[in-house]
């Protein structure tokens, strides 16, 4: 796995020590470093803010429903980034940076975080921050079996994504630190948001290929 390349000037601080980002090349986590729980934290803490905005913009323009699915996934966040890190192999820096697209995303098409399109922002992000800034990473076949959606739902997703981002994906050092500190300040223990879906098991069967690694029917992302 390869890290980020981070500028000297902001090498001193100890935030990428304590979010496990400091990863010596070639070198493999025995554990989910700590930017896992810290950005599971995050995105949890905005979807209970959902209701609350959501009602504020009911009377602004349409939000973009790219990524949003037909049901909430049965997977918490916390158990889908696990999955991703465990079977992508891509380097910590890469949830970090998937933090800044998701960020991003949200401001240009002035949309909410909701249930609906979490998972799916957050597979598509990791595989584009891996593809941009690790040496070597998986093709599009195997996220979209890691994060329980079609190849072909996965790169269209994707393609969304690199146009609404207008393509720019190189991220400077300070956004990246400043969303590092920004990581940090959630709680690491970090709490679970689960949605219970009809017959969520049967109808996302298909979507995982017999030898997918765990791919239990508990963990298959919603359609």
């Amino acid at each position: 796995m390869a890290s980020l390349p981070v500028d000297q000037g902001f090498i001193d601080s100890d935030v990428y020590l304590r979010l496990g980002l400091l990863v010596d090349h070639g070198k493999r986590l025995k554990k989910p470093p700590s930017v896992l729980s810290r950005l599971a934290s995050s995105l949890e803490r905005s979807l209970l803010l959902y209701d609350d905005d959501h009602n504020k913009l009911l009377q602004s323009p349409q939000q973009d429903s790219a990524f949003d699915g037909a049901s909430p996934p049965e997977i918490t966040i916390s158990h889908y980034l696990d999955r991703i890190f465990k079977y992508s192999c891509c380097s910590p820096s890469c949830f970090v940076v998937a933090h800044i697209y998701i960020h991003l995303f949200l401001q240009r098409t002035r949309s909410l975080l909701n249930p609906l399109n979490v998972h799916r922002l957050l597979i598509t992000c990791v595989m584009l921050a891996a593809k941009v800034f690790d040496d070597r990473y998986f093709n599009n076949a195997h996220y979209a079996r890691v994060g329980g959606v079609s190849t072909r739902e996965l790169n269209r997703l994707e393609m969304k994504l690199l146009f609404t981002l207008d393509f720019k994906l190189q991220v400077d050092p300070q956004t990246f630190l400043t969303h590092c500190c920004e990581l940090e300040k959630h709680n690491t223990d970090g709490f679970q948001i689960e949605w219970p879906i009809k017959d969520a098991c049967r109808a996302n069967k298909e979507t995982w290929h017999k030898g997918t690694p765990d791919s239990l029917c508990s963990q298959t992302t919603a359609r």
